[in-house]
């Protein structure tokens, strides 16, 4: 038997070599020379890649600006731009300049590598530096150098008035535990005896104002009206506050193993339950607000109306699948839903954004109601939307500023250019009534962008995994080019046998929606031989994940390359920035992980590269990738042949409550076991590899544990790693070199080198 199997691989590897394609399998002393270069991988890009950035210095009229660009072999060069006159040039003569402050300090100066990090723009025809302990002032006209005393001051290109993060965090008022001091100084609030109290600040007689606080169901959250006659505190009464339990094998300066542990609230746990009441100052007076405990996150932050005769709170109810804005009358406790959106599948948290204007009158918020991620602009007492700001089939992926004066917000998006990836980041400006729609970055790759002081000019600076960055000074008004500042040079990293990573696109599942990912390949690839592939995965539904900016080393794809693989990586069906129904894949479907999707792309990229053998495809991942690796041995075992699993979630009813119940739903149901890596542990085919953290806080190790135990029930072979000390990881150095010998063993089937 065993002599037919032998002469048929025979027939088949020569059926390939006749086709022109010789199945990679390298020798012992190929495979250590791999190893070698897989090891250069992580530090491949130090010292080879240049001008990739720009750090502006801005004059104080934000008329100029000027930068040092970091050369090759320690030189230097500074550059100095005129925005108002669109021009870009060197700061000053480098060599005149070396030889005025040579002459000056009575050193020898490299013009190419002048000993000074920063430079003062001093009028039009002069500036100032610091070397060796000496400040000079240089007249650009005669260069003539001179004691400077003034200041050389630290580069500052964020303008006065740019928001970042969320724009409401700086309106909303959070309740606090502890003395609260009422906004007009006369009075201390407090809670005694699981009741609220106030007292005089001055001192004097402690009113309580609470009589239904418990043991068990106390008050706290204190938060005090502006105009200090109405206090809002709530009635809270704790979850279940369980733990999960770490053992910490081997501690430290020795001794036996230590036993940890932490709350870890899971799906269906009890949460903490918050209850709104009113308290009137004066008249100790005590109301229940008309609305249900919030029993899904922490007491609200409030946004107050009319001076504290009112206010608002949000409330996402637990499971995800609604959101509103209520507002209560604290004269009644009386309450209205302003906005109250409902969905079918989940509203995804992440992606929230309310900012409120004009006493609440109006407010801006996010939505997907109509597909995507857009913003609207609410009517902020009757809670219609007066319209959509930013109509369209694609995202807002983030807002950056609001300015109310202008009625303008400038915002980040993927997919304003049809002809792009959808998944580059570009930057743009609307109007409140979604006129005057201005795309600000144009350039083919994703964007970041810094403003200069004043706000007139950006700096944008974009990539692609394939393009090395490019930046431009571009006006804020229009995003008009003024004028181009660097061009990434990368020669010295290109003469290494570097490679850029390859973009692919391919349909998905259905036949019709496009999938995005990405290839990289050997540094010594041989377009006539047949590679296996490994595929990179994290499915997180919070986000989309292949990388879509220049960069020399991807995680650890480049390593596993260079040892004869073909490396790649997409985002399937389920992952986040497009839309709304690519989204919903993963609703109450994280097992799926959009492994239809990449194995519809893995076989389209085959279909065009005969280099890829896709009867040899692995996988591997960390955290929901390691639940989404395992799972493609599991549930696809007839394509995925091998996988490498790290601290991974391969139960969501073990893992956090927070982000499974976003999209595993609310309550726990069944589908949550259907899916479980651990209940249907006896499909495993092909190889395995788990690795876990003993100290992993993120996901319990237990998750991996169970996930063995059930394999040995089922009788499956699979490999296991404990990481001692470690917490959430993807095994680090011990755990990457690990990867790659299973990879190597379970794909090349060669034994990797001996690592003793």
């Amino acid at each position: 038997m065993r002599a037919i199997c032998r002469g048929l691989l025979i027939l088949c590897l020569a059926g390939v070599r006749a086709m022109g394609q010789e199945v990679y399998k390298p020798s012992p002393t190929e495979l250590r020379e791999a190893y070698n270069r897989a090891g250069e991988m992580r530090t491949i890009g130090n010292g080879r890649v240049f001008l990739a950035s720009v750090e502006a210095n801005w004059t104080a009229d934000g008329a100029k600006s000027w930068y040092r660009n970091d050369l090759a072999d320690g030189k230097r060069q500074f550059v100095l731009v005129d925005a108002a006159g669109g021009k870009r040039g060197p700061a000053f003569d480098h060599v005149k300049l070396a030889a005025a402050l040579g002459k000056a300090s009575g050193k020898t100066i490299d013009a190419e590598r002048l000993p000074f990090d920063r430079i003062a723009i001093i009028g039009e025809q002069a500036v100032a530096l610091e070397t060796g302990g000496k400040k000079w002032q240089v007249a650009l006209d005669t260069y003539e150098c001179k004691p400077y005393d003034g200041t050389i001051a630290a580069p500052d290109s964020r303008p006065a008035d740019r928001q970042r993060g969320r724009a409401d965090d700086r309106r909303a008022v959070v309740p606090r535990d502890g003395d609260v001091a009422s906004p007009d100084g006369k009075w201390i609030a407090f809670v005694k005896d699981f009741n609220l109290h106030i007292r005089p600040k001055s001192g004097g007689e402690v009113a309580k104002l609470s009589t239904a606080g418990v043991s068990g169901n106390a008050f706290g959250r204190i938060l005090w009206s502006p105009d200090s006659r109405t206090i809002v505190a709530h009635r809270i009464e704790p979850g279940d506050r369980k733990e999960v339990y770490l053992i910490e094998s081997s501690p430290k300066g020795g001794g036996p193993a230590k036993l940890q542990s932490h709350v870890y609230p899971r799906p269906g746990d009890k949460f903490t339950a918050w209850e709104m009441w009113l308290f009137d100052v004066e008249s100790h007076k005590e109301t229940k607000a008309d609305t249900d405990r919030i029993d899904f996150g922490d007491s609200p932050a409030v946004h107050w109306r009319d001076g504290g005769k009112r206010f608002t709170f949000e409330r996402t109810d637990r499971g995800h699948q609604r959101f509103r804005i209520i507002e209560v009358d604290v004269a009644t406790g009386k309450t209205r839903n302003i906005v109250d959106e409902k969905a079918n599948t989940f509203i995804c948290g992440l992606k929230h954004f309310a900012y409120y204007m004009d006493n609440g009158r109006e407010i801006i918020r996010a939505s997907e109601k109509d597909g995507w991620n857009h913003l609207y602009l609410i009517d902020g007492e009757t809670g219609r939307d007066k319209n959509c700001i930013t109509p369209g089939e694609w995202p807002v992926l983030g807002v950056e500023r609001v300015d109310e004066q202008k009625r303008q917000i400038w915002f980040r998006a993927g997919g304003v250019w049809a002809e792009q990836d959808p998944y580059h980041v570009h930057y743009c400006r609307v109007n409140f009534d979604g006129t005057g729609f201005v795309r600000l970055t144009a350039g083919d790759g994703t964007h970041r962008i810094r403003y200069s002081p004043d706000g007139r000019y950006f700096i944008d600076t974009y990539s692609r995994v394939d393009l090395p960055p490019v930046t431009e000074l571009r006006k804020s008004e229009d995003g008009a080019l003024v004028c181009g500042l660097e061009q990434a040079d990368i020669s010295r990293l290109l003469a290494t046998g570097w490679k850029y990573p390859e973009r692919f696109t391919a349909k998905g599942r259905d036949g019709k929606t496009d999938i995005y990912g990405m290839v990289i390949r050997p540094r010594n690839f041989d377009p006539k031989k047949k590679y296996p592939v490994i595929e990179y995965i994290y499915a997180g539904p919070q986000d989309s994940f292949v990388t879509k900016y220049f960069h020399p080393f991807n995680r650890d794809m480049h390593e596993l390359a260079e040892l004869g693989f073909i490396v790649v990586q997409c985002d399937g069906m389920g992952t986040s920035n497009r839309s709304k129904a690519f989204h919903d894949v993963c609703w109450k479907n994280l097992g799926d992980a959009g492994l239809p999707d990449r194995i519809a792309w893995i076989k389209a990229l085959a279909a065009r590269d005969a280099s890829l053998d896709i009867s040899r495809v692995g996988i591997f991942g960390t955290s929901a990738g390691g639940q989404s690796s395992t799972g493609a041995v599991l549930f696809h075992g007839e394509f995925y042949k091998a996988a490498a699993s790290s601290c991974g979630c391969h139960d969501n009813w073990l893992d956090k409550a927070w982000w499974n119940e976003q999209w595993m739903g609310y309550p726990v149901g069944p589908h949550y076991a259907a899916q479980s890596n651990i209940t249907n542990a006896a499909k495993l085919k092909g190889n395995l590899l788990l690795m876990v953290g003993e100290l992993d806080h993120n996901v319990p190790p237990e998750s991996t544990f169970r996930l063995a135990d059930a394999l040995i029930k089922a009788n499956k072979n699979f490999e296991l790693v404990v990481l001692t000390g470690s917490d959430h990881s993807d095994g680090g150095p011990y755990g990457r070199h690990k990867r790659q010998d299973f990879f190597v063993r379970s794909l090349l089937g060669v034994e990797a080198p001996g690592w003793n």
